[in-house]
């Protein structure tokens, strides 16, 4: 008789946790799907970023290969989608040349952006005596002294998406902005300097930038 109730009990036990699955697989398949339309309907894209201007007011060379430079970058960035708002909870410029960071971090202030709205942001980028890698000196200096050079403005933060009253988790943000400034050359046609104040020296590039989320 105590063999039947085990067996009873038992077959029970398994009838309830197949039952507990299904229902776990059911609700894990109505939210995957309900997020799947969510996002679908809204079409949310990632923001497109401009590196507008660049104005140079110092940028040297010294032994043994040190730079010291001071700039100031316009950077727009724009929001393309419809219903997703997004929030910049932080975003650090600075650049780089050949895959090596040549100046400090600068950071820009946390900001919401609407709906299609844009968002202007104009940091200085700076560095002093940052110690150059030597496989890069010979070429830092040749560049300086030919009158141009190519450098990679970046921004890496973290941003959230908004959607009414929800609001996501924080995801990471890598922006990328070729910029080729001819510092040394003020009648370049292609990039015409226009003199700022008593030493800068500014330069339209209005250059897309690429963008990671």
């Amino acid at each position: 008789m105590s063999v039947k109730e085990c067996s009873h009990h038992k077959n029970k036990k398994g009838k309830l946790l197949r039952k507990l699955c299904a229902c776990f697989l059911i609700l894990s398949f109505i939210v995957l799907l309900t997020f799947l339309i969510i996002w679908a309907i809204l079409q949310p894209r990632k923001p497109k970023f401009t590196l507008q201007d660049a104005t140079i007011y110092s940028f040297n060379v010294s032994a043994p290969i040190l730079l010291s430079s001071n700039f100031q970058v316009t950077i727009i960035s724009h929001n393309p989608n419809k219903r997703v708002g997004i929030y910049y909870d932080k975003l650090d410029t600075f650049a780089t040349y050949r895959s090596q960071q040549i100046t400090y971090f600068t950071g820009i202030q946390p900001v919401y952006q609407g709906h299609k709205e844009n968002n202007v942001w104009s940091p200085f980028v700076y560095g002093t005596n940052v110690p150059v890698a030597p496989y890069n000196g010979q070429l830092l200096q040749q560049d300086q002294s030919n009158g141009a050079i190519s450098l990679l403005i970046r921004m890496n933060g973290r941003v959230r998406w908004r959607v009414g009253t929800w609001i996501s988790g924080r995801y990471h943000i890598h922006v990328t902005c070729p910029a080729y400034i001819p510092f040394g050359n003020k009648q370049n046609s292609l990039y015409p300097g226009i003199p700022v104040g008593g030493s800068g020296m500014k330069y339209q590039l209005s250059q897309r930038c690429s963008v990671n989320v």
